[in-house]
């Protein structure tokens, strides 16, 4: 039988003289005590039947060891608790394999919680102030002494317990264009970690683009990602060419779009365009244009749902053509005021459009404009 090195199985002194042992040594002794009394008795040319006993006591010790309670009864410790065997120290979640080769700790990382960050970009991140001053620490303590700030590393690592100002300057300047890499548990395919570039915020949430979240399948509901430093230059280049979140629009899996809006984006897009009735503050008023909608808005005199209308003179894209007109009035300068459900138009004589009103909401003002904006900028 072969015996794991005594680090493996260690002996740690207690106070008062005790020893604590780990659960193999004593798995271990029964095998040698069962052992040594079976040779004994055959030295002692003992009748058969306590021969065969001792073999076959000898066996459930060599099972224990192997894996305790997988045959007969579950060899216990002093206080009723069940030994760890070699099977139990090497499955499982908590084992050899998963805890210790697979997952490993290693430096330049952290981990936190992730909130949705409305303001990046589709390649950013929202990196906590406290948790990037610790990842880039070296990075900061170099450009430190480069330029001048400190003479050496404990003047530099002083400075940064402070709080100094320049020391956030500095971060700022080392973290333009260093990649980051995020990473969700469970990691199923490629895109279940992916770089981006940070930007320093407050707090101690990750902040994450609500796009990228499919790939991660991460919702922001209490989840977690670790956060890894690219170290070397060729590190840093392959996560920017290979893993940055806006190179990895289309699943390696299927070639679909796996950038798709979910999460507080959807949500937001239907509560900006929702009918809502009772929505009656500030109903059937008339704005110049859209940019007055909105400041009426936003100073709380008219409702997001409310209905308004609004004078557009472009053309309103729609699936349901409001070509129905309810009525039509005639001014003595010869102009045409001519009622749609969804609109009111007034025309010249010749039928050469004046002005336009749409009837529209708040929201749906603001929904357009935020498209047209990321659009054309």
């Amino acid at each position: 039988i072969p015996v794991i090195p005594p680090d493996l199985r260690p002996m740690v002194q207690l106070d008062g003289g005790r020893f604590a042992t780990s659960d193999l040594n004593d798995l271990y002794r029964r095998v040698i005590n069962r052992n040594n009394r079976l040779a004994r008795l055959q030295e002692i040319l003992a009748p058969e039947i306590i021969v065969r006993n001792e073999k076959r006591m000898l066996q459930e010790a060599v099972d224990a060891l192997i894996d305790n309670g997988r045959r007969g009864r579950t060899v216990v410790g002093a206080n009723n608790r069940p030994l760890k065997s070699l099977s139990d120290i090497i499955e499982g979640k908590q084992g050899r394999f998963r805890q210790n080769l697979l997952g490993k700790r290693v430096d330049y990382s952290g981990r936190s919680v992730i909130v949705v960050g409305p303001k990046l970009h589709i390649h950013q991140c929202g990196l906590p102030r406290e948790m990037a001053i610790e990842l880039f620490q070296p990075f900061v303590i170099h450009r430190l002494i480069r330029q001048g700030l400190v003479n050496n590393i404990k003047a530099a690592k002083k400075l940064i317990q402070r709080g100094d100002p320049t020391v956030w300057d500095v971060l700022e300047e080392v973290i333009a264009g260093h990649p980051v890499m995020l990473n969700r548990a469970p990691t199923l395919h490629r895109l279940g970690i992916q770089a981006f570039e940070p930007i320093l915020v407050e707090g101690r949430a990750i902040q994450l683009h609500p796009l990228v979240c499919p790939a991660f399948n991460a919702d922001f509901d209490g989840d977690q990602m670790a956060v890894h430093v690219p170290l070397s230059l060729e590190s840093q280049a392959e996560a920017r060419l290979l893993m940055l979140a806006s190179n990895n629009i289309l699943s390696p899996a299927t070639g679909r779009p796996i950038i798709a809006p979910s999460q507080d984006m959807v949500l937001g897009c239907y509560y900006l365009t929702a009918k809502n009735p009772n929505a009656t503050k500030g109903a059937g008023r008339y704005f110049a244009n859209l940019d007055d909608a909105i400041k009426a808005y936003e100073q709380k005199q008219v409702h997001l749902h409310a209905y308004i209308w609004v004078r557009y003179d472009g053309i309103v894209d729609t699936d349901e053509p409001d070509t129905q007109m309810i009525s039509e009035e005639s001014s003595p300068d010869g102009m045409v005021t001519k009622v749609y459900n969804n609109r009111r138009v007034r025309e010249t004589a010749d039928g050469e459009l004046i002005s336009q009103y749409i009837r529209t909401t708040a929201g749906r003002i603001i929904y357009n404009k935020t498209i047209q904006e990321a659009l054309w900028g």
